[in-house]
């Protein structure tokens, strides 16, 4: 008789695992402000929700292999020779070498010169001279040779819950109409189209010299380009906005410049134009955990990101998309209690009640894939502070405290006066128990120090007085509790964990850069909570947040760091740990929000709005002081 063995535990997924889902990192986003696109390596666009980021996607494959597609591409060949964005810009070129010959196609979410009323995405803001076309199109055009290109438009409304039924527009089969789920999307080409039940497709040889172009339209009556050279102006067009957007951001002629740019862009890329909002992340579900359950949509604003979002922004002389944000901010509605959510919908609705897609595989199985974030009414108390902190900065950048902000100042210092001694859920939003987390304390400590300068830059001096003897007893607080034996800040003043949002007490100046407390604090963090010098926000198994399964580093904590180690006086460090972080990011220049030191593999939603922006405040405290030395 053959012994049987105990059975072995299962290893966790790696993210490396072989799998039919392109790792994240290769693709390609596009946007037009409105909504944005990933294109796979292969050519197809993965993922594409319209007419807005929120949107039930049309094209999901991202979640589901089933959940639809549009490629454009040569048959038969999956791996391209060259990926690149025209330069300064979100226009993608592809190189692609066949047997038999060279294409290249060009790929844009279209923008052009505003001419009428957008009802397909109103606006609240003042629309700029630029805007949305509400048009993917593509062009191809054969350098060399001859090759097969392929067109295959398969649709999948509503998640993937409702394929596409097709119907030819016009006799030339050069147009079709697919719908589903009550939206209807126009396809044009000059490629001749059959339909196969679910999808569209058309295949065509293109010699030297030959050009072809297909577009899918959302927009108000359909409009799409009637040919090559129409659809070539529109992708021209919408490689000048770029361009013109990117030459009006003040950019220093530094080392860091390209990744820079390419931060600017993606933040602008992720900028929902007709409210000002900028949603934290184009996707929803990619896992922070291979296989696991840590999967969360990001398609929504969150307060906390404001106030480095408007850093940013400033630092490159956007002042105009600095404002359409506040602006944003001003608008939405509060709670009931005077205080602002944690995060609102792009059009500044309350309610993102979380759903399931049970009927989705989701990214690599990955599961579950959550449409909403049920995070929206937790109590975070850092929420205060980074609005606060937003609208000195504001304030201090135009000259002005316009009224309207007033109010959100008198509240939402009164809202952090009256919580702050109370447990929260933290800023990586735990799901488990409430506890006195030392990075909320701080965010409170931020809201009555920055509306107490507030008051005094109004010349509300009884309120400068009040709110500023609060900001002194929080940091007491927080000095007596939230300090462990070593000197090092804890995660909460229950434990003498680590967490990486302590590194806030230097970006926001809680303490001086020359104190022991914050240089043990930085160090602590740099050797003890770190994969191969990749910070993690926290240890799992240190930390009750209500999940299973361990996660990546977070590479905006690790940009955290890099600013954290400058700002204590560690400048080489600092500069060490950028260089390493410019070199994991994706061929594209791109981020997403963890990165698995293991595998070298990128984890969680893509492109990251908060990676991005750390990056470019972490350049900036390297740049200022190199900067002045050289004077």
């Amino acid at each position: 008789m053959t012994a049987v063995g105990p059975a072995t535990e299962p290893r966790p997924q790696s993210a490396a695992a072989p799998s039919p889902f392109p790792p994240i990192a290769e693709y390609a986003f596009l946007s037009n402000c409105h909504t944005g696109a990933l294109v796979a390596p292969d050519g197809a666009i993965d993922w594409l929700c319209v007419p807005r980021f929120d949107s039930p996607s049309v094209f999901g494959s991202l979640l589901d292999r089933q959940a639809g597609f549009f490629r454009f591409a040569p048959f038969g060949i999956n791996h391209p020779t060259s990926v690149v964005y025209q330069p300064g810009t979100n226009v993608l070129e592809t190189t692609w070498k066949t047997p038999n010959g060279w294409i290249v196609v060009r790929d844009a979410l279209t923008m052009g010169p505003r001419d009428h009323e957008d009802t397909i995405t109103p606006h609240t803001r003042p629309p700029a001279d630029d805007d949305a076309e509400h048009l993917l199109v593509r062009t191809v055009e054969c350098l060399e040779g001859n090759v097969e290109v392929e067109l295959v438009c398969e649709p999948a409304f509503d998640y993937g819950r409702a394929p596409a039924k097709w119907a030819l527009v016009g006799d030339d089969r050069h147009a079709a109409d697919a719908t589903g789920a009550g939206q209807t999307i126009r396809l044009q080409t000059d490629l001749a189209l059959g339909l196969e039940e679910n999808r569209a497709r058309g295949r065509h040889v293109l010699g030297a010299g030959d050009r072809a172009y297909c577009a899918l339209s959302w927009d108000e009556g359909l409009g799409v380009p009637q040919d090559f050279d129409e659809a070539e102006a529109q992708i021209d067009a919408t490689t000048r906005f770029w361009r013109a957007w990117l030459g009006r951001a003040r950019i220093p002629d530094h080392r860091f410049r390209d990744p820079i740019q390419r931060s600017a862009l993606a933040i602008k890329g992720l900028t929902y134009m007709p409210t000002g909002a900028t949603v934290a992340a184009l996707t929803t579900s990619l896992p922070e955990t291979p296989g696991g359950e840590r999967n969360w949509d990001y398609r929504f604003t969150w307060i906390r990101d404001t106030t480095f979002t408007l850093q940013a922004l400033h630092m490159l002389n956007l002042d105009w998309e600095a404002d359409e944000f506040m602006q944003f901010v001003a608008d939405v509605e509060a709670t009931e209690d005077g205080s602002l959510q944690i995060m609102y919908g792009i059009d500044g609705r309350r309610d993102l009640t979380e759903s399931i897609r049970d009927d989705l595989t989701g990214y690599a199985g990955a599961s579950p894939v959550r449409i909403g974030n049920g995070a929206f009414d937790q109590r975070q108390n850092d929420v205060f502070g980074a609005a606060l902190d937003s609208i000195l900065l504001h304030t201090r950048r135009s000259g002005r405290l316009p009224r309207r902000l007033w109010p959100i100042v008198e509240t939402q210092a009164e809202c952090a006066t009256r919580v702050w001694r109370d447990a929260d859920q933290g800023i990586w939003e735990a799901r488990g128990k409430p506890q006195h987390y030392v990075s909320s304390k701080l965010m409170c400590w931020v809201a009555l120090d920055r509306a107490a300068k507030l008051a005094e830059i109004r010349g509300d001096s009884e309120a400068h007085r009040k709110w500023a003897a609060v900001a002194d007893e929080i940091k007491e607080d927080i000095l007596a509790n939230g300090v462990d034996n070593r000197g090092v800040l804890r995660q909460h003043y229950q434990t003498d964990a680590l967490d990486a949002s302590t590194l806030l007490a230097a970006i926001f100046g809680f303490l001086p850069g020359d104190d022991q407390r914050l240089k043990a604090s930085v160090t602590a963090i740099a050797d003890g909570l770190t994969e191969d010098g990749f910070v993690l926000r926290y240890k799992t198994d240190e930390t009750d947040d209500g999940l299973s399964g361990k996660e990546g580093t977070f590479l905006i904590c690790s940009f955290w760091l890099v600013s954290a180690l400058a700002i204590v006086g560690e400048l080489q460090q600092a500069r060490d740990l950028m260089e390493r972080l410019l070199r994991v990011a994706s061929p594209l220049g791109l981020y997403a929000e963890e990165f698995d030191a293991e595998t070298g593999r990128f984890l969680g939603n893509f492109p990251q709005a908060f990676s991005h922006l750390a990056l470019m405040e972490a350049a900036a405290r390297i740049i200022l002081p190199e900067m002045t030395a050289d004077l």
